[in-house]
């Protein structure tokens, strides 16, 4: 658009007989300010030269474009806003419920067993390991033959010798077995939902002794 020039705290358009006041150091012209120029773009140009039909409907075609966009912005910031929100109502009701994730680490209860469940790809013989702190391996829970899938284990706490074992953490590593070879698989771990909490990464869920967790990342609702 020709005959604009600017001036520091407005921009003034000389031929179209407009100014535009800056607004806090506003570098951008929103719908308001587009259409406020085309108009008087209209009713300033030269009656011997009119503005070219293609190029009045081409700028007609941006404002609404703009003004979809905006509108779409909205529209999705809304519903973004509502599935955050059902998020977490859903997440909430979890509270003092139990869920499975995929960890490494166990918790053991002062009265209780410690629960989980081995992700295998494939058939075989399947047992897992409880280490201690110092990584020593107090017991073993053996699963026998398994199909491939998820399957179940429970660490009942005590140790090889018949000892309960303290209540804390523990440190799992579960194998695969065919033939000669083995093949370590992933384990998950059960725990209680104690809070829920919302941050800048989404809903976080606090675990029963283990490390608070991602909504996303829960495996399975018991």
């Amino acid at each position: 658009m020709s005959g604009v020039t600017a001036t520091s705290g407005s921009s003034t358009f000389s031929d179209l007989g407009l100014t535009l006041q800056s607004n806090s150091g506003k570098k951008e012209l929103g719908q308001q300010d587009f259409l406020a120029l085309m108009t008087a773009q209209l009713q300033n140009q030269d009656p011997m030269n009119p503005m070219d039909n293609a190029d009045f409907l081409g700028q007609l075609a941006q404002f609404s474009t703009v003004q979809g966009i905006q509108t779409m912005n909205d529209s999705l910031s809304n519903l973004t806003a509502s599935l955050t929100s059902d998020q977490a109502l859903q997440a909430a009701s979890l509270v003092g419920h139990d869920v499975m994730v995929l960890s490494d680490t166990g918790y053991l209860p002062t009265d209780g067993n410690l629960r989980g469940g081995v992700y295998t790809s494939a058939s075989g013989e399947v047992s897992v390991d409880v280490l201690d702190a110092s990584g020593q391996v107090v017991d073993t829970v053996n699963l026998g033959t398994q199909p491939a899938g998820l399957v179940d284990f429970e660490w009942d706490g005590f140790n090889a010798g018949g000892e309960r074992m303290a209540e804390g953490n523990y440190s799992l590593s579960a194998r695969l077995t065919q033939g000669s070879t083995q093949i370590a698989v992933p384990t998950l771990v059960i725990s209680s939902v104690n809070s829920v909490a919302l941050n800048s990464g989404g809903l976080e869920l606090e675990l029963q002794g283990l490390p608070s967790v991602n909504f996303d990342d829960v495996y399975k609702i018991l």
